[in-house]
């Protein structure tokens, strides 16, 4: 099947391929693009058909909620992170993250140190971002300690802009059957209450049900308790169908929740799990009037893909 490119994608395309030989072998030597734009631009996209025709079993691709999950393991069980990071990349020649971003100054650090390892060792690296470099970490408080990491980026990565007019997603079917897309958001109020407790490690969530692959959640359940992307990822390795109910307009619940449900949104996507959304408003409002609350932009994107419905009180006519 042909893909049509528009102009931003075809550039960052014609890009990517001055980064192999002619057998598609990665001859980088250290070098990579930086493709950065507002979501659904296809950057992803982009970097997909550019990994995929790479001939070369030493390529790493990575979501980052899943590449960090994967790096605190590791770091656990080899006692560093710089044994943590061997063990990620192994013989990589050619790594591709998606959705970079940095909000915390912790995590920071730690991405500082993983971009050390990478030029260190000249491996061609791919990044895809909502945020331009200087973007990343935008928080005032600490931005000024990330800019050594930035200048680093802009020095090794050629920064590409994938921005066109359209977000994609808008376009996308809404007829899938399988996947991320085959799922619903339903404008429904949905009582009940969690039932079940999931164990993660040391801990467990409470969720309303769990049947075979197929799991659901109050958002106060798993939004509102102090659980991570980790928790999300691993989740998402046992259970391919998600439900999530009694989503609030984000506006009217404390910042660290709506992140949380950013997270959720990404690692699903990212994933391509089906997801139905039972929330109390139309998507629309679901993130309008949100502050402070990094990356929501995407989250209203991807949720775009999902099949709108607005049930129908009992009683009324439709």
């Amino acid at each position: 099947m042909s893909i049509e490119l528009d102009a931003d994608q075809q550039r960052a395309l014609t890009r990517l391929s001055e980064l192999v030989d002619r057998h598609g072998r990665p001859v980088g030597r250290g070098r990579g693009l930086y493709l950065h734009g507002r979501p659904g631009r296809g950057k992803t996209m982009v970097m997909d058909l550019f990994y995929g025709s790479v001939a070369s079993d030493r390529k790493r691709r990575f979501h980052f909620h899943d590449f960090f999950a994967q790096l605190h393991a590791a770091t656990h069980e080899f006692g560093s992170i710089d044994k943590g990071i061997d063990r990620l990349l192994g013989k990589a020649r050619l790594v591709c993250f998606d959705e970079f971003h940095v909000h915390d100054i912790g995590d920071a650090m730690l991405i500082a140190r993983l971009l050390d390892a990478l030029f260190a060792r000249r491996i061609v690296l791919v990044v895809t971002s909502n945020y331009p470099p200087q973007g990343l970490l935008p928080n005032p408080l600490f931005h000024d300690r990330f800019e050594p990491a930035i200048a680093r980026i802009v020095e090794r990565l050629a920064v590409v802009p994938v921005d066109g007019e359209v977000d994609y997603r808008t376009r996308a079917p809404q007829d899938r059957t399988e996947g991320f897309g085959s799922g619903r958001y339903v404008v429904e109020a949905a009582g009940g209450a969690g039932a079940i407790d999931v164990r993660i490690g040391a801990h467990s969530i409470r969720a309303r049900s769990v049947d075979g692959a197929a799991i659901s959640f109050d958002f106060a359940a798993l939004c509102g308790t102090a659980t991570s992307a980790a928790d999300y990822v691993e989740l998402a390795r046992r259970y391919q169908h998600w439900t999530l109910y009694e989503v609030p307009p984000l506006r009217e619940v404390p910042a660290d929740w709506a992140m949380r449900f950013v997270n959720l949104v990404d690692v699903l996507y990212d994933a391509d799990l089906a997801l139905n959304v039972f929330a109390r408003v139309a998507l629309a409002d679901l993130v309008a009037g949100v502050a402070a609350v990094p990356d929501l932009v995407r989250t209203h994107s991807r949720l775009g893909e999902l099949s709108q419905n607005r049930a129908v009180p009992v009683g009324q006519s439709p």
